[in-house]
């Protein structure tokens, strides 16, 4: 493909400078040298230079790369408050909003909050571990380039465009929900139009530069902290008799088989649903070759993932499993389609808010919208930092004025225009063709992350590295990431024994294995091709810097 000239192997010569490398390095320092080393003695990066301004934040001198359009020319322009919104916004989707009720349904109320307690506990130490080698080395590719360089360049080539494909997939999902949502409020208007307009916004938010995304994913995402936030402190209200006129008490966690319905078989198959809610919150790494000090954001950014995640969503689910019995048959039905049987909206409405529907119809929409903006953020960074590596054509370099690769825009959301589709084939089809496409990609996303971890802790032990060295260390290394290994490991083989025990069809089990057929053929056509091979953990180079 283009752009692999000169990179035999997944873009290991240094002969030449990458995009990454010009974005990620240090400004000259007032008298012409190099930008002097942070305080925390770790080298300088763009965004920590000698030019940061009186409240630690680099001024826009000290990170801007170049003025005109061109190779490597992103910016690190987003602040610590649209890193942490990120982070937590894109764990917090339709899945919360939607999903849960239906989680509590099947496995009943003990059963959702174990199973969304390990899933949470997984995601933390895979965050844990993503956070110490971002906070090494902070780029835009974030996981595609870290089980490239520390894996084999073939994990990092399947890696990347397996994530590539989710993120213009689940645009096309979101352009589908969109217009799902607001039949809501125009039941007669054409699916095609609204697919236009929200793929119109989130493009211009998108193009404009990266701060442009940060901010408008900043209050995306706010709106839905505020919303939940909210829930809960009406939930706890009820529960105890303050609103409602009577205490609710704690009566459907005894009702019928609860809390644990259907025994570990239910409590497992809720287990795979909530994998699939979380995916997103990964995303956030690849903010951290764009992030002002990302040595100081991302760690804090990701320390509190934890505690946010599972404060909303076990909050979540504890209230509702409260408020709501888990025979509730409208916990089965929630859905884009019937917003009213939403988990959320039944507890507005039981807390007399009349216009409880139409206020989560336009929350759930807010969501679909910051799912579509951040999805296309990660999309084209990931291409940029492809192109870096050699694993993508070159023209995925090139950025706008504003430090925007506007290839990597313009690519995925190409591939996204899909959701038009819809107008043809019906807004239900098209959203369960397009969601069962993106299939398990977060999965062996996370699973690559957490193998990179492992070979990256092997190769600093092998070259003589004391782990004091780093900036961010992980919690609880090496049982942590193999815990996460062996959760996302389990999901992946679970879906098929879970099928296979209850409903199985063949058509079931192919589209939720689809993905896996695509980054075998992947990996195996980039081995083949490039003869890359992993390097021994005493060849594998830790440098700070990029090393494409």
């Amino acid at each position: 493909m283009d752009g692999q000239d000169g990179h035999p192997d997944g873009g290991h010569s240094r002969s030449e400078p990458s995009a990454q490398a010009i974005a990620e390095a240090p400004e000259n320092g007032p008298g012409g040298g190099p930008a002097a080393d942070g305080a925390d003695g770790t080298p300088a990066l763009a965004g920590d230079s000698a030019e940061d301004g009186p409240d630690g934040t680099p001024t826009s001198a000290a990170v801007t790369a170049g003025d005109g359009p061109g190779e490597g020319r992103l910016r690190r322009n987003l602040k610590a408050r649209h890193v942490n919104l990120i982070a937590i916004g894109g764990a917090i989707g339709t899945g919360l909003f939607v999903g849960t009720g239906a989680s509590i349904s099947g496995a009943g109320p003990g059963g959702a909050v174990v199973s969304y307690g390990v899933i949470g506990v997984a995601i933390y130490f895979m965050m844990s571990a993503l956070g110490e080698m971002v906070t090494h080395r902070p780029v835009a590719g974030a996981f595609e380039t870290y089980t490239g360089e520390y894996v084999e360049p073939a994990l990092g080539f399947t890696v990347g465009w397996m994530y590539w494909y989710s993120c213009a997939m689940t645009i096309a999902v979101e352009l589908v929900a969109s217009s799902i949502i607001m039949k809501y409020w125009f039941p007669d208007s054409p699916s095609l139009l609204w697919s236009v307009l929200f793929l119109g916004t989130i493009l211009a938010l998108n193009l404009f530069s990266a701060r442009a995304f940060g901010e408008s994913e900043f209050w995306f995402a706010g709106i839905k902290v505020i919303t939940i936030i909210v829930f809960l402190i009406l939930g706890v209200a009820m529960i105890v008799g303050i609103v409602g006129g009577h205490e609710a008490g704690l009566s459907n966690w005894a009702t019928g088989e609860a809390p644990f319905v259907g025994g570990w078989s239910g409590t497992f198959s809720v287990l795979m649903v909530a994998g699939f809610s979380f995916v997103g919150v990964e995303s956030a790494a690849v903010a951290a070759g764009e992030a002002e000090n990302p040595r100081r954001t991302m760690p804090r950014a990701i320390n509190s993932v934890f505690i946010r995640i599972m404060l909303f969503y076990i909050g979540a689910i504890v209230v509702v499993a409260t408020l709501v019995a888990y025979t509730d048959p409208n916990l089965l039905s929630a859905s884009e389609e019937n917003i009213a049987a939403s988990p959320f909206t039944l507890v507005f409405e039981r807390a007399g808010l009349a216009i409880a529907a139409a206020f989560m119809n336009a929350v759930v929409l807010t969501s679909v919208l910051s799912a579509g903006n951040s999805t296309l953020y990660v999309g084209s960074r990931l291409l940029y930092s492809m192109a870096g590596a050699g694993r993508a054509p070159r023209l995925f370099t090139r950025t706008t004025a504003h430090g925007v690769p506007v290839w990597g825009v313009l690519a995925t959301v190409a591939i996204s225009m899909l959701g038009f589709l819809s107008s043809l084939v019906g807004d239900s089809v098209a959203y369960t063709l397009f969601y069962n496409a993106t299939g398990l990609t977060g999965f062996i996303v996370w699973v690559g992350v957490c193998l990179a971890h492992l070979r990256f802790r092997a190769a600093w032990r092998a070259q003589g590295r004391s782990a004091d060295e780093l900036p961010y260390r992980a919690r609880f290394f090496p049982a942590g990431t193999w815990f996460a290994l062996i959760v996302f490991v389990g999901v992946i083989i679970g879906q098929g024994v879970n099928l296979a025990i209850s409903d199985f069809s063949w058509y079931k089990l192919l589209l939720a294995y689809i993905g896996l057929p695509i980054a075998v053929a992947l990996w195996l056509g980039y081995r083949r091709a490039r003869g890359s091979r992993p390097l021994p953990p005493a060849e594998i180079d830790l440098s700070a810097d990029d090393v494409h």
